[in-house]
C-alpha cells in the first residue's frame, strides 16, 4: 500500500444535513477535515518524517483548519477529532482506542455500527463505530495489506495480522451477509509467563507448571487440546520460554501470532493463492521445508489438515520437543482429529498404522478449557502410553473438578493429582529433571 493509501483510509466527506444527528455531523466534520488535510500536505515530505513529528504536523494542520470551520465544537471535541484523525492517518481509525486498552482481549467487528470487546472474559458492546461500510472497509483492505494478502469479492475472507502480533480474521459481502466484519484476537504486549498463570489467572497449579517446564527441558513431543479462545496460543508461547536458548526452533503458521522468547528462531507463515489461483504455500509444504533447516524443535501454531502426517514423522525421527495446538473438546477427540487429518493426505493408511504413528510421536496432551464464566483453566494434563490392540491407552495425571457454579456465576472447583506417577518421569529425571513423588499424591488439592 503507498504512503497516500495508508494517509487516505478514512470516510468520504459528506454534505452536512441541518438536524441531522450528533453522530452523522461529527463523521461528515471529520472527514471534511481530512480531505483538507490531503490537498494540503506534501505527501513527499511527509514520508521522510517519523511517526511523532508526523503526529504532531497533523494535530497543528487541523487545528488550522477548524479555525476557518464554521462548525462550532468545544475544547473536548476539537481533542477528539484531532485524536480520531491521527488515528485514521497514521493506525486503524476507531479501532485504535480499543488497541490502546489493555482489558480488551478481544475486538468483534460485527458490523459498521455494531462493535463487541470482551474484558476478563466478558462480552460487551462498545460505544465505538465507524462512519459508514466503506470505512470499515477501508480499514480493513489496509490492515490486510500490511502483511501483503488481498481481500475483495474473489477472495472474501482472510487471515492477517498487526504489528503487534494481534490476529486478524476479517470476511466482506458476499460471504458476509450484513456487511464486512471482522475479528482481532490480541496479545499481551508484555507476553505471560506461567508464574502470572499459576499466581494470578489461577489456571494452573505449581505441581502443574513444574511438570510442564520439566517437560520442555526434556525435549517431550507435546500438543495442546482446546476451543477457540481457550489460550491454546497463550500456553504455547509460554511453554516456548522453557527451551534452552541454544537450540534452533523453527516455527510455522497460518498467520504469525506465537511469540517466542529464543534468539534463535526462524519463523516461516503460509501465503493464500494469488489472484490467478496460483502460488499458494500450505502449512505441510513449509513442514516439509522445515526438515531441510537443521531444526532442534518445529513449533507449528495449530496444527488442522494434512500437515498433521509431516509433523508427527518429524517427531518420530529425531525433532524431539516438538509444539502444536489443535482444537478438540478433550484429550481423546484431539487423538481422533489426528487420525482424521491423517486420512486428509490420502496416504490410505489403516488405522492401526495411523494410530501407532501417533502414540509413538506424542507423549502427553494438554487441554485448556475456557469456563462459563469467562476463565481459562487447564483441565487435563494426559500420558499416552501406548497401544492396547488398536486403541491408543491413556492416562490422566493432572485434572480440574468442576463442583458447581457461585450465586455471582463464578465456577468452583479444584485442581487434583491423580495418583498416577507418569512414565515420562524416567524421561525427565535423564535431563536432570527431578520430580518428587508426592507431587502425584492425590491428597494434594488446589482451589
Amino acid at each position: 500500500m503507498s504512503f497516500r493509501e495508508k494517509l487516505s483510509a478514512a470516510p468520504q466527506a459528506v454534505p452536512r444535513v441541518p438536524g441531522q444527528d450528533t453522530a452523522d455531523g461529527y463523521h461528515a466534520l471529520k472527514g471534511s477535515i481530512h480531505l483538507k488535510l490531503l490537498d494540503k500536505f506534501d505527501l513527499a515530505v511527509l514520508e521522510a518524517l517519523p511517526a511523532p513529528q508526523l503526529r504532531l504536523e497533523i494535530a497543528a494542520m487541523v487545528e488550522h483548519l477548524l479555525d476557518e470551520e464554521p462548525a462550532a465544537i468545544n475544547e473536548l471535541e476539537r481533542r477528539t477529532l484531532i485524536r480520531d484523525i491521527q488515528h485514521e492517518m497514521l493506525g486503524f481509525g476507531p479501532l485504535e482506542q480499543l488497541m490502546a486498552d489493555p482489558t480488551v482481549s478481544d475486538i468483534l467487528v460485527n458490523s459498521f455500527s455494531q462493535i463487541y470487546v470482551e474484558r476478563k472474559g466478558r462480552l460487551e458492546l462498545s460505544s465505538v463505530r465507524f462512519a459508514d461500510e466503506k470505512h470499515l472497509l477501508r480499514i480493513i483492505d489496509k490492515i490486510v495489506s500490511l502483511v501483503g494478502r488481498r481481500i475483495d469479492e474473489s477472495s472474501p475472507m482472510v487471515d492477517a495480522r498487526l504489528p503487534d502480533g494481534s490476529r486478524v480474521n476479517a470476511v466482506i459481502p458476499p460471504v458476509a451477509l450484513d456487511g464486512p466484519m471482522m475479528s482481532i484476537r490480541r496479545f499481551a504486549h508484555i507476553p505471560l509467563k506461567m508464574h502470572n498463570l499459576v499466581d494470578d489467572l489461577r489456571s494452573l497449579t505449581p505441581d502443574m507448571a513444574a511438570v510442564l517446564e520439566g517437560l520442555c527441558k526434556a525435549k517431550v513431543n507435546m500438543i495442546i487440546s482446546g476451543g477457540t479462545g481457550a489460550g491454546k496460543t497463550t500456553l504455547l508461547n509460554i511453554l516456548s520460554g522453557f527451551i534452552p536458548l541454544a537450540e534452533r526452533v523453527v516455527t510455522i503458521e497460518d498467520a504469525a501470532e506465537l511469540q517466542m522468547q529464543q534468539p534463535h528462531v526462524v519463523r516461516m507463515e503460509t501465503r493464500p493463492a494469488n489472484i490467478e489461483g496460483k502460488g499458494e504455500i500450505t502449512q505441510r509444504a513449509l513442514v516439509r521445508n522445515a526438515l531441510r533447516m537443521r531444526p532442534d524443535r518445529i513449533i507449528i501454531g495449530e496444527v488442522r489438515g494434512a500437515e498433521a502426517v509431516d509433523m508427527l514423522q518429524a517427531m518420530n525421527t529425531g525433532h524431539d520437543g516438538s509444539l502444536t495446538t489443535i482444537h478438540a473438546n478433550n484429550a481423546r477427540d484431539a487423538l481422533s482429529r489426528l487420525e482424521n487429518m491423517i486420512g486428509m493426505a490420502n496416504l490410505n493408511l489403516p488405522h492401526k498404522a495411523a494410530r501407532q504413528q501417533i502414540a509413538s510421536a506424542i507423549t502427553v496432551v494438554i487441554q485448556a478449557l475456557r469456563l462459563i464464566d469467562g476463565k481459562r483453566k487447564i483441565t487435563s494434563i494426559q500420558e499416552i502410553t501406548g497401544m492396547e490392540g488398536d486403541i491408543i491407552t491413556m492416562q490422566e495425571i493432572f485434572a480440574f473438578r468442576q463442583t458447581g457454579v457461585g450465586a455471582d456465576g463464578t465456577v468452583e472447583g479444584y485442581f487434583q493429582a491423580t495418583g498416577v506417577r507418569p512414565k515420562f518421569s524416567e524421561r525427565l529425571r535423564a535431563f536432570g529433571v527431578t520430580l518428587p513423588d508426592t507431587m502425584f499424591d492425590t491428597s494434594r488439592h488446589y482451589q
